[in-house]
């Protein structure tokens, strides 16, 4: 197995994937929904109170419909409240992927057929 303190974290493979995909699609807006981590119950509460919903993935790119949930290369598990929510995106239309590291959201991304081409 793998020593876990050579894996990057999570947000360190959405860091690199995110700035990867604005190099590679300039002009495709990818932004991040601020979802997790740890929390004081009063902010939590205020965050639900205010629209957040658990399990929403990591990143968004709204004009392919693409959700992306980031995930470590070893490690990392999808939650029963992301796996329900990724089943409602892809049951209106959306496409939602997991990805093992940045190198993983790259190869999947570069699969799908969008009417962006990639530079």
């Amino acid at each position: 197995m793998p020593d876990p303190v050579l894996i990057p974290s999570e947000d360190h493979e959405q860091m690199m994937f995110v700035q990867w995909f604005r190099r590679n699609y300039p002009g495709v807006l990818i932004f991040a929904i601020p979802n997790g981590g740890a929390r004081h119950s009063a902010v939590a509460m205020k965050l639900k109170a205010t629209g957040v919903v658990k399990g929403i993935p990591d990143l968004f790119v709204p004009a392919w419909s693409l959700w992306i949930e980031m995930k470590r290369q070893d490690g990392g598990r999808v939650s029963p409240e992301q796996k329900e929510v990724m089943a409602y995106l892809e049951g209106i239309g959306h496409r939602a992927i997991v990805a093992k590291g940045a190198e993983d959201a790259k190869h999947q991304v570069i699969a799908i057929p969008y009417p962006t081409t990639r530079t």
